[in-house]
């Protein structure tokens, strides 16, 4: 595969998204869905399924989703963590004078998406053991990714690896805690 060539397709399209008249205000709403994936949402997500099972006559569904949840973090934050540090991908704003940043990313690198990793991660959990909800999560997840893009500081490969990641870190933990699936 000719990387050089998905670098310059993602670079022209993180290009295309940042470079409209509306960029401003489509950055103010993107910095806003961004935020509900800094970490917080799943923190509260996951302490409150697990006040939820603690009552004895509770439905196991809680207990099980906040086990798995802790288990499917424990997996990902290592693997993200050594994925950003061995692919150590520039972020767009460093290769094109055309992007600017709008706020300062938490980490130094790009790929793979951080935030898309744990939106899907959560959002496969959710549609497991709650899957009426399973739509609604997996809409916000999806608008965490192309928030990321909009912000001009990931590539549209960064999101879609992340969503990978999230996705097979979810499966893993829900293996490794017995949750059929």
């Amino acid at each position: 595969m000719n990387f050089q060539l998905l670098a310059r397709l993602d670079l022209a399209f993180s290009l295309l998204c940042l470079q409209h008249k509306f960029n401003q205000p489509v950055a103010k709403l993107s910095r806003c869905i961004s935020r509900t994936g800094d970490g917080h949402l799943y923190a509260l997500l996951l302490a409150i399924t697990w006040w939820l099972g603690r009552s004895g006559d509770a439905d196991l569904t809680h207990t099980q989703f906040s086990k798995t949840g802790l288990v499917a973090f424990a997996i990902e934050l290592p693997l993200y963590w050594l994925a950003k540090n061995c692919f150590k991908r520039r972020r767009p704003h460093e290769l094109s004078h055309l992007i600017q940043l709008t706020f300062t990313p938490s980490d130094k690198y790009s790929l793979p998406s951080g935030h898309t990793t744990a939106a899907l991660m959560m959002a496969t959990l959710i549609g497991q053991f709650y899957p009426p909800f399973y739509l609604l999560a997996l809409s916000w997840a999806a608008l965490i990714g192309l928030s990321r893009i909009l912000l001009g500081v990931h590539f549209v490969t960064d999101v879609i690896l992340g969503a990978i990641l999230g996705i097979a870190c979810a499966k893993a933990a829900m293996l490794l805690t017995g949750v059929a699936f």
